[in-house]
């Protein structure tokens, strides 16, 4: 009943700058992922507000995936209205999870089920490859669809990633809130993010 998020959000995708480029002058846009190790299952993804960690991501590509074509890392904007939105900030909406985590245990061996896992030389407690949760959000997109019920047009969650902010802290230097866009409509524009510039408060003709 309250999946709908009104408002625009804006997100920021890690990516080549030869795509940044091609994006930003409307030739084509961002493509979905569908990797088994997609976090929030497939779609197009974005961080939210956080265009600094875009860049960190699109810098570290080859760390996740060694078949990452980034070459020269860039940030791309994009406004977002999130509109049917599976927010796994909201309390409800673990019932999905849970339901198609069942569906997930029936459709595989016991020795077949997805897990999530570490990458090499990261931290222990940070699942970058998780498959479990992949197969579990498509199995909440699959249950909706065979059940003729409305699709998600995203997903949304916040992640705690990285080290202890400081000793005990109850912070993660990486901890973020990622968006998942299925249905493309939801993106209503994109822009390439800009330089602040300094400002003293007085505003002065322009000389230009």
């Amino acid at each position: 009943m309250y999946n709908s998020r009104p408002g625009l959000v804006l997100g920021f995708h890690g990516t080549d700058q030869s795509i940044v480029d091609k994006v930003a002058a409307g030739k084509e846009g961002l493509k979905p992922s569908v990797n088994k190790w997609d976090w929030l299952g497939y779609g197009i993804y974005f961080w939210e507000h956080s265009q600094e960690r875009a860049l960190e991501f699109a810098k570290n590509a080859k760390l996740v995936n060694p078949k990452s074509k980034i070459q020269k890392p860039a940030v791309i904007g994009a406004v977002i209205d999130l509109s049917h939105c599976l927010d796994l900030l909201d309390y409800n909406n673990f019932s999905f999870l849970r339901e198609a985590y069942k569906t997930v245990l029936g459709t595989h061996s016991k020795a077949g089920i997805p897990t999530n896992k570490s990458a090499p030389n990261s931290n222990p407690d940070d699942f970058i490859y998780r498959a479990l949760d992949c197969a579990v959000l498509e199995a909440v997109h699959d249950i909706n669809r065979e059940g003729g019920m409305r699709p998600f047009d995203s997903v949304r969650s916040v992640f705690w990633e990285g080290d202890h902010v400081y000793p005990e802290a109850g912070f993660k230097d990486k901890n973020h809130i990622q968006i998942c866009i299925r249905n493309p409509n939801c993106i209503k524009g994109y822009f390439v993010p800009r330089q602040e510039v300094g400002f003293n408060g007085k505003v002065e003709k322009s000389l230009h």
